[in-house]
């Protein structure tokens, strides 16, 4: 995949400073409102495929690819588009006690079907610091999209994407450098106030996150993600939501409609679910 802003990669070898200064350029440099052509009907998944005995075949064939207007990806002539879902597994050192190598995944989905898995397995020069996670797992997604053939009209990422400190998680840092739709969807809750608590939420609620005085960049109240209860056990709900936000040219609320959209009765959006499931095969592979 070609790189729109080359100059934002995400060096890890620049200082905290450096890497906050970045990140507030990159926070400059995305959109946080809709330009796209993306529909929640198109891209919706109707059912959710069993990983119990693995990943099913990619189909490439399952349609043919023209560009979308104003995507810069590939979609079907119905109106179908890629949906590239990104997560990662980490390989230890030889110790056996801490990540040295991020095994990225892509996984491209196109009307419901894996069009194309891809992967790609990069050292990790720093450890995790909360806040800077793209210069740590940013280039290893870079390589996994790379090794991509499937042009992708949205990329779903596993972690933040307007919900962070300077308004440029992992979704919105990969969103700019490629120009590409985004959205991050994380597990936990990086920064941010929920406007109605979160706990034990029936599946499909939703509640706006806006930005507290730990977002630097954004004015306090503006609304930077969703909480989005994608599942719920019926009698014990005990399963968190999920915090979705824009990563680049999708507004908060087109971001949690996609979201709700590619679930289909797990917890994670099915991208991200295959590419999790991915990752790890990946990782088994390579080991």
């Amino acid at each position: 995949m070609d790189l729109a802003r080359p100059d934002l990669r995400p060096d890890p070898s620049l200082s905290r400073q450096e890497m906050e200064s970045l990140q507030r350029e990159i926070a400059a440099a995305a959109t946080f409102d809709d330009d796209h052509a993306l529909d929640p009907a198109a891209v919706a998944v109707e059912s959710a495929a069993s990983l119990a005995d693995g990943l099913p075949p990619a189909r490439p064939d399952a349609v043919a690819n023209e560009t979308l207007p104003g995507t810069g990806g590939a979609v079907e002539e119905s109106g179908v588009p890629t949906v590239v879902g990104v997560d990662q597994a980490f390989r230890t050192d030889r110790a056996g006690d801490r990540p040295d190598a991020a095994v990225s995944a892509a996984v491209a989905f196109r009307d419901g079907t894996v069009v194309e898995y891809a992967s790609a397995t990069t050292p990790l020069s720093i450890p995790y610091v909360p806040g800077l996670l793209a210069f740590r797992e940013g280039e290893p997604i870079l390589a996994a999209l790379d090794a991509l053939d499937a042009e992708a009209d949205l990329l779903v990422c596993d972690g933040s994407g307007r919900i962070h400190f300077r308004e440029a998680g992992l979704a919105t840092h990969v969103g700019v450098l490629c120009d590409v739709p985004s959205i991050g969807v994380a597990k936990s809750l990086l920064c941010g106030e929920p406007d109605e608590p979160t706990a034990e939420r029936p599946a499909g609620w939703r509640t706006p996150i806006r930005a507290d005085d730990a977002v630097t960049t954004a004015e306090p109240g503006t609304v930077i993600g969703h909480a989005f209860q994608s599942r719920q056990y019926p009698n014990s709900r005990r399963v968190n939501p999920l915090y979705v936000s824009p990563g680049h040219r999708v507004s908060a609320e087109s971001a949690v409609d996609l979201v709700a959209a590619l679930c289909a009765g797990y917890k994670l959006p099915e991208p991200t679910r295959f590419a999790d499931a991915h990752a790890e095969r990946a990782k088994g592979d390579a080991e």
